[in-house]
C-alpha cells in the first residue's frame, strides 16, 4: 500500500512540474502575466504588457451606436506601444531572487542519489524545474540589463524607476508593438530624457483617447424623405441633439502615485454631400455644408417651401425603373486635446461616411388645349 501511495505521489508531482514548466515558459518575467518567453535561454523573447490606461467618457451622444473616426491623414495613428515607469530596484531584486532555484544542502542531494526509481524521477523533474527557473532569471537579467548596475541599482531606491514597454490596448497583437520590448530603461525621478523613445505623456494618452471618442453614427434627416422628385429640392440636416462636441478622457496611474490625464474632444465641422450622379446640384455648390449656429443643415418646415436649402440636393434626372442613386454623406470632426500638464493642440481631423440609396421619380403632367 505504501508503494502505491508513493507512486501516485510521484505521478502527481510529475504532472505538476510539467504544468508549472509550461506556465513559467509563458509567464511574464515582469509579473504582469501578459508577456511570454520563447526559445532557448539565448533566444528568449519578452513582449511588452498591455497598458492599464482607462477611458473616462465625457459628454456622450445621448445614446445610439457609436463609431470610430477615420483620420484624414492616412499616416496618422496612435502609437502601438510606449514606455511607463513600472519597477523599483527593490521590486526588481525581489522578483529575481524569488525566481532563482531553491538551494538544497548536500545531505539532501546524497539522499536522493541513492533512492528508488521514483526518487530518480523526482530528481529529474527537479532538475528540469531548476533549469527553467534559471532561464526565467536569465530573462529578467537580460531585460533589466542588471549587468549595468550593482545589486540591482539598490543604492538608487527612491530615486527613480525602471521604465518598461507596454502595448496600446487596441494594438496588443500588432507587430509594431514589439518596438518597446527590447529592454527596460532606468530613468531617474523627474521628466524622462528627450531622446527616450515613446515615453508615456499626456499627448500619448490623448492619442489613445482619439480612438475611443464616442462618435455618433452619421444619420441624415431628409425632406422629402423616401422617394425624391426631379427638380425638387431635398433638404438635408443632422439631429442637433446628437451631433455636438464629444470627448474622451484617458487616465493612467503611475507607480510613483501620480496620475496622468488627457482630454480629447471632437467637434462636428462640416458635412460633405456626394449625390451619386452628375445629374444633380448641391447646396452649397461645393457640396460642403458648414457647421453654423450649432447645427449642420436646417430642418425643413412648411413655411420654407419657397426657400433654397442651406444644405441639400436637387436631382435633375430620374433614376429610372428599379434604379437608385447612392447619396454619400461624410461628416468631418475637428479634433483637439489638452491636459493639466500640457496646453495640448490639435490632431488630424477625422471623418465618418454613410450612404443612402435614393429613388428619384419624375412628375408627369398633362397639357390640355
Amino acid at each position: 500500500m505504501h508503494g502505491v501511495s508513493r507512486k501516485n505521489s510521484i505521478i502527481v508531482l510529475t504532472t505538476g512540474l510539467l504544468l508549472a514548466a509550461s506556465a513559467t515558459a509563458h509567464a511574464d518575467p515582469k509579473g504582469s502575466g501578459a508577456s511570454r518567453a520563447s526559445g532557448g535561454t539565448d533566444g528568449a523573447d519578452i513582449t511588452a504588457e498591455v497598458s492599464h490606461i482607462r477611458i473616462v467618457q465625457g459628454d456622450s451622444t445621448g445614446g445610439g451606436k457609436t463609431v470610430k473616426l477615420d483620420p484624414k491623414d492616412p499616416d496618422w495613428e496612435a502609437p502601438a506601444c510606449w514606455y511607463e515607469p513600472k519597477t523599483t530596484p527593490k521590486q526588481l531584486k525581489k522578483k529575481i531572487e524569488d525566481a532563482k532555484p531553491e538551494k538544497r544542502d548536500e545531505d539532501e542531494k546524497d539522499e536522493k542519489d541513492s533512492g528508488t526509481i521514483f526518487d530518480d524521477l523526482e530528481k529529474s523533474n527537479q532538475k528540469a524545474a531548476d533549469a527553467l527557473s534559471e532561464q526565467v532569471v536569465h530573462l529578467y537579467e537580460n531585460y533589466y540589463q542588471t549587468d549595468k548596475y550593482d545589486d540591482y541599482n539598490m543604492d538608487q531606491q527612491g530615486k527613480g524607476y525602471f521604465w518598461e514597454g507596454v502595448r496600446n490596448p487596441d494594438r496588443a497583437d500588432d507587430p509594431e508593438a514589439d518596438a518597446c520590448s527590447e529592454h527596460a530603461i532606468w530613468v531617474p525621478k523627474g521628466d524622462p530624457p528627450e531622446d527616450m523613445p515613446l515615453a508615456v505623456s499626456p499627448k500619448i494618452l490623448a492619442q489613445y483617447a482619439y480612438e475611443q471618442l464616442p462618435i455618433p453614427e452619421t444619420e441624415l434627416s431628409l425632406n422629402p424623405d423616401g422617394k425624391q422628385t426631379v427638380n425638387l429640392d431635398t433638404w438635408v440636416w443632422l439631429d442637433r441633439s446628437r451631433f455636438k462636441p464629444v470627448k474622451a478622457i484617458a487616465e493612467l496611474d503611475l507607480i510613483d502615485g501620480t496620475r496622468l490625464s488627457a482630454t480629447t474632444t471632437a467637434t462636428p465641422e462640416s458635412l460633405t454631400l456626394e449625390p451619386g450622379t452628375g445629374d444633380a446640384k448641391t447646396y452649397p455648390a461645393s457640396g460642403k455644408c458648414e457647421f453654423e449656429n450649432g447645427a449642420l443643415g436646417e430642418k425643413y418646415s412648411a413655411g420654407k417651401k419657397n426657400r433654397t436649402p442651406p444644405c441639400g440636393i436637387r436631382y435633375l434626372r430620374a433614376t429610372g425603373e428599379n434604379g437608385s442613386y447612392t447619396l454619400k454623406a461624410t461628416l468631418t470632426w475637428k479634433v483637439e486635446w489638452k491636459s493639466t500638464e500640457d496646453p495640448g493642440g490639435t490632431f488630424p481631423s477625422g471623418t465618418f461616411s454613410t450612404t443612402k440609396n435614393l429613388t428619384v421619380k419624375e412628375i408627369q403632367s398633362i397639357v390640355r388645349d
